[in-house]
Formats: C-alpha cells, sequence, structure tokens
C-alpha cells in the first residue's frame, strides 16, 4: 500500500492527513494557531507558529497512522491564498508577521491603483480585481512600513511567498524558493494567461523581483524534505491554494463542472479548460491546480463573505441556539420562513454584488415571526447567495458558448446539513451531490501529489475514484424556485 501525507494549513489551524492510494482518510491531526489582530481591520499570524504547528501535525500524522516517512509516497501542501509572508533568505526569519488574506490595511494602495488607471490592467493579466485580499499590496505595505525592509529587498537578501512557499523553503532547509500556479495567480502580480510574473505590475507595486519564487505546475519537482523533520527525506510532489485544491479533489476537472465550499464563507470554482475567459458578470477569474506542464487550466470563482459565520451569529448574537448543531433542528420546527428574508451583509456582499456599503438586514417581518423563522432564513441565506454566483457563472458560461452547470458538488463543513443541501437543489433546479471524503482540499493536495510520483495514472484514473455519498435532486417547480430568487434579489437590494 503506497500513502500520500497532505498538509492542509488554513486560517485557524493547522492539518495533517495520510490518505491511502485509495484516497481513503487514514488519519488526521490538527493544531490551532494564533490570530493577531493589531489594530481594527489587521489581521496576522506568526510565520514561525504556522510552521511549528504543521510540522508537528505532520510529526503526529504519522505515529496515529503507524506509518513512517518511508512508507509515504510523497507530500502534497494545500494552503490559504493570499496570506503574505517575507524572510531573511540568510536566517530563515521572517521581517514581518504574515499578513493574513482577511487584512484590509492595503486598501489605500489599492485606492492609488484604480485612481491611476490600473483596473483594466490588473483583470486582463491576472483575472483579478484589484483588492486588498491579494498578496501584491499586502507585500507592498511590508517593504514601505517594516523598517530595512526596503533596502534589503533592492540588495536581494529576502524572499517573498505565499504560506505555501513559506513551508517548503522551511521542510527543504531554504533549499527550494517555489509555488504553483494556483497560488501565484492569487498574488495580483503573476499573468496568468502567459504564465509569468507581470513586470508592470511588479513595477507599479514596487516589487523587486528576485523576492519572487520560482512558478511551477501543482503537480511537479517542488523539492525533498530534510530528513531531520519526519525521520527521512519525502518528495514534495503536489501544492495548489485551498479553493484550486478542492476543486481538483472533487475531481472536477472538465470545462463546466464546479464545487461549492460551505465554510465560514463559501467559494465557488467552476471550471473553464484552457480558455481564459473574463467574467462581465462580478466574479474573477483565476488559475486552477495545473496538472501538467505547459497545459494551463482556468476557473471562474466567486466567494460569499457570510456563509456558516451567519450560523455562529445566531449563537453568539441572537444567541438563539447553544451550538452550531443546533440550527438544522430549530429551522425544522417550521415548514418554511413565513415570509421572512435574511440578508447576512456583516462585512458587505461579495460576488457578485460587490457592494461593500450594504448591511446585515432581515425583511418580512410579521407579528407570527419566530427565531425559529429566522433560523430557517439564516439558512437560506446561504444558499441564496450561492445560487447567486452559480446563476453568474451560468450566464459567462453561455456567453462564451458553454452550457449551464448541470451539477454542483459541495464539501465544506456545513454541507452536512442536510436541510441546506436541499434547499440549494431546489434553488439551482440542479442535483447538488456531497462527496464520501468531505476533506477534499487536503485529497486534491495528495492527487497533484500522488500524480507526479505515479501513485495515479492520470485524471481520468482520479475520476473513477470519485465517489458520492447523497445527492440531494431539486423537489420544487422551476417558477416556485425563481419566485423566490426575485424575492431575495429585492431584499438584497433592501440591504443596500
Amino acid at each position: 500500500m503506497k500513502y500520500l501525507l497532505a498538509l492542509d494549513q488554513g486560517t485557524s489551524s493547522s492539518r495533517s492527513i495520510v490518505f491511502d492510494e485509495s484516497g481513503v482518510m487514514v488519519a488526521m491531526a490538527q493544531r490551532e494557531f494564533r490570530q493577531i489582530y493589531p489594530q481594527p481591520g489587521w489581521v496576522e499570524h506568526d510565520p514561525n507558529e504556522i510552521w511549528e504547528t504543521q510540522l508537528a501535525t505532520a510529526r503526529e500524522v504519522l505515529v496515529q497512522a503507524g506509518l513512517t516517512a518511508q512508507d509515504i509516497a510523497a507530500i502534497g501542501i494545500t494552503n490559504q491564498r493570499e496570506t503574505t509572508v517575507v524572510w531573511n533568505r540568510r536566517t530563515g526569519e521572517p521581517v514581518h508577521n504574515a499578513i493574513v488574506w482577511q487584512d484590509r490595511r492595503a486598501e489605500p494602495t489599492c485606492a492609488d491603483l484604480r485612481a491611476q488607471g490600473w483596473e483594466s490592467k490588473v483583470q486582463a493579466s491576472t483575472g483579478l480585481r484589484i483588492d486588498a485580499y491579494f498578496s501584491g499590496t499586502k507585500l507592498h505595505w511590508i517593504l514601505k512600513n517594516v523598517p530595512g525592509a526596503r533596502a534589503s529587498a533592492e540588495r536581494g537578501e529576502l524572499a517573498f511567498g505565499t504560506v505555501d512557499s513559506w513551508l517548503i523553503w522551511r521542510l527543504t532547509g531554504g533549499a527550494a524558493h517555489v509555488t504553483d500556479v494556483s497560488n501565484a495567480a492569487r498574488t495580483l502580480m503573476f499573468n496568468i494567461r502567459d504564465n509569468v510574473w507581470d513586470e508592470a505590475l511588479l513595477q507599479a507595486l514596487d516589487v523587486p523581483a528576485s523576492m519572487l519564487p520560482q512558478v511551477l505546475p501543482s503537480s511537479a519537482a517542488f523539492g525533498e524534505t530534510q530528513a531531520h523533520w519526519l525521520g527521512h527525506s519525502i518528495p514534495i510532489g503536489g501544492v495548489a491554494g485551498d479553493q484550486q485544491s478542492a476543486l481538483f479533489g472533487q475531481a472536477c476537472f472538465e470545462p463546466g463542472m464546479a464545487k461549492n465550499t460551505y465554510g465560514t464563507g463559501c467559494f465557488m470554482l467552476m471550471h473553464t479548460g484552457e480558455r481564459f475567459q473574463l467574467s462581465t458578470n462580478g466574479l474573477i477569474t483565476t488559475a486552477a491546480a495545473q496538472a501538467t506542464a505547459g497545459r494551463p487550466q482556468f476557473a471562474m470563482e466567486g466567494s460569499v463573505f457570510i456563509g456558516g459565520a451567519v450560523v455562529q451569529w445566531l449563537r453568539d448574537g441572537l444567541r438563539a441556539i447553544t451550538s452550531s448543531a443546533d440550527v438544522q433542528g430549530l429551522a425544522d420546527t417550521v415548514p418554511d420562513t413565513g415570509g421572512v428574508m435574511f440578508v447576512p451583509a456583516f462585512t458587505g456582499l461579495g460576488a457578485p454584488y460587490w457592494a461593500p456599503e450594504a448591511t446585515g438586514t432581515i425583511v418580512g417581518l410579521t407579528r407570527g415571526s419566530t427565531v425559529a423563522h429566522i433560523a430557517r432564513a439564516a439558512l437560506e441565506s446561504i444558499a441564496f447567495q450561492s445560487a447567486a454566483l452559480l446563476q453568474a457563472m451560468d450566464r459567462d458560461a453561455v456567453a462564451a458558448g458553454g452550457v449551464p452547470v448541470a451539477e454542483l458538488r459541495v464539501d465544506g463543513g456545513a454541507c452536512v446539513n442536510n436541510l441546506l443541501m436541499q434547499m440549494q437543489a431546489d434553488l439551482l433546479g440542479i442535483p447538488v451531490v456531497r462527496p464520501a471524503v468531505t476533506e477534499t482540499t487536503a485529497l486534491g493536495a495528495a492527487y497533484l501529489a500522488g500524480l507526479h510520483v505515479g501513485v495515479f495514472r492520470d485524471l481520468a484514473d482520479l475520476a473513477q475514484r470519485w465517489r458520492a455519498e447523497r445527492t440531494f435532486h431539486p423537489a420544487i417547480p422551476r417558477e416556485q424556485a425563481q419566485e423566490r430568487m426575485l424575492r431575495w434579489e429585492k431584499a438584497v437590494r433592501q440591504s443596500m
């Protein structure tokens, strides 16, 4: 039996998972780490703490699985995207805390770039919008504000990377400064059409090219771990940002295949094949995980800012439930929302609306409304927002001569909620499919690593291994679903 080790480095915890060659999870270890909030709107992580927790879980999971490093055919890495680390090449020490993807401190830089007319150039090259979400403006902030950083960078002494690059640097003892196309695509500095760093954007952000990692396909030779970390050297064969890794783990390899991850927020990606296509419906274009060198892969992406977080608000803000698991039981006590609509725009609205000014709004309340109606409306809000994303993707696909999405594959913590998944199928009018292995982010990294070292033959081999656990079929007429979506859109307009 061959085994694969996936390092799943997330926003709040580091996890390591061992999969066997059938894609079955053998063991998992997880450790949380600190969230650092220096001031409102700023979010940081300690890069050394990220490294230490990730290494510790890798060691723990091997013990749990009863394996040694010699039993591991390859390592795959998946990571929180956009989070920015800068370190000294000689000492290996970070010059500043990692600036997390959620951090908004670079918004003034973004405003300057927009005012200078860079929006269309950025979108044409990177597929992205100018936003503080992405790594390039965070890197610009570090170079501008950390004493001595600019001079050190100009001398070639500093390295930049997203979290995958940082982990690979540490695992290989500084021998490899690399990333993959899916992570590079989230930096605001990478031309995803040509798979090269964009010199004009580097100049606009005042970033020395010497800081940047080499960009490889997502299934490639990323280096070998130093033997002393895990007891034996292991090749690193796969790397992908978390959402692209989930798309790969869901075996969405063909144009028109889509997945939605239901977490704190929701992240929907639709594979568009080898075609670079800009959205006219409020989505972004990104690089999908690339299994073969020289064959770029693309995806449309949309993000819902408040997904499962609305259930946390019911628990912590409204105190309607004592644990998140209670929400389905409460919502099931009423047959519908009684006309209540809940738009959870606590931090504005993301794609496809892009309305930062929107605020959380509950409409349709009557004397008969109860907390159960609000709980059911909160669950429905996750499905409504995701349905709006998929409709935008369908419009983009049809405009490009493609076909609408035929089924939606789902993962993430909230996908275990059967009521929510049925709501989603009803609104979309297509099957919603939950896989047998819901740890698809880590599985995608394992698949990419296994492809590189020959554990798997090709994409067709992986597609055959994917298994559904349950399929939710639409149970209401399309006219009723369309009427509900119209009511949702009206509530969204009221939230603005």
